[in-house]
């Protein structure tokens, strides 16, 4: 196949104690998904459906074994915001899949960051415009290693938290999602084929706040290790 341009090799995630790494093929994100969250940012956090954005998968930064990421500050916001996730790689192909199922297409896991410009997503918001804008920019998904779910096992509950220049910001447990990974999963599935590649953000906790240029980011999961980011 002649193309007009030499494709980019697609973005990956490291695997924890392997040489292997898993291309990434879409990167699903769920909104909401946690009670104490969904009030802070005003809304009702009763069980209503899930929904769902995306970013890309060139969005994706890929940490390495005791890798910091340096992000840069991105241009056009004032109010760029932290939200640390559970994020749930898909290892095999399903649609309309039941919740009972679900758990057999999980891969493995990691520990991401959900990175937002928040005055540009409010404006949308507002205006009832898409997210895009405030949640998939360049370098908006920072992650670290990829856990298989065979090391792991399946993680039902594990405490999730972020810290900015050693201080809490965000501390819960994965167990308070409004919506488990396996739900996810099956909700997820009637409108998307999901594939081998596919990452899903799985919503952050209450705590979310603002980052400047020289803050420190340090987020972690049990099980999963830690991320590490500094801002630009």
């Amino acid at each position: 196949m002649e193309f007009i341009f030499e494709p980019e090799q697609p973005s990956a995630l490291k695997v924890a104690n392997s040489h292997q790494q898993f291309a990434i093929r879409r990167v699903y994100c769920v909104g909401r998904n946690y009670a104490a969250h969904a009030r802070e940012m005003g809304s009702d956090p009763t069980r209503e459906s899930p929904f769902f954005f995306c970013k890309p998968a060139d969005g994706v930064l890929c940490a390495g074994l005791d890798q910091t990421i340096g992000l840069d500050y991105p241009g056009q916001t004032k109010n760029f915001h932290h939200e640390v996730e559970l994020v749930v790689a898909i290892g095999k192909t399903g649609a309309n899949i039941p919740v009972g199922e679900a758990s057999g297409h999980v891969w493995g896991y990691a520990v991401g960051l959900d990175m937002t410009r928040r005055d540009l997503q409010g404006q949308m918001k507002e205006g009832g415009k898409p997210w895009e804008i405030g949640k998939a920019f360049d370098q908006s998904a920072p992650m670290g290693l990829l856990h298989p779910v065979s090391q792991t096992g399946l993680l039902d509950h594990a405490a999730i938290w972020l810290q900015v220049n050693g201080r809490d910001r965000q501390r819960s447990d994965i167990n308070q999602m409004t919506w488990s990974v396996a739900e996810i999963i099956a909700h997820l599935s009637r409108y998307f084929i999901l594939q081998p590649g596919d990452l899903i953000m799985t919503g952050t906790p209450e705590g979310v706040g603002a980052v400047v240029s020289g803050d420190e980011i340090e987020a972690g999961i049990d099980q999963l290790g830690t991320l590490r980011v500094t801002i630009k």
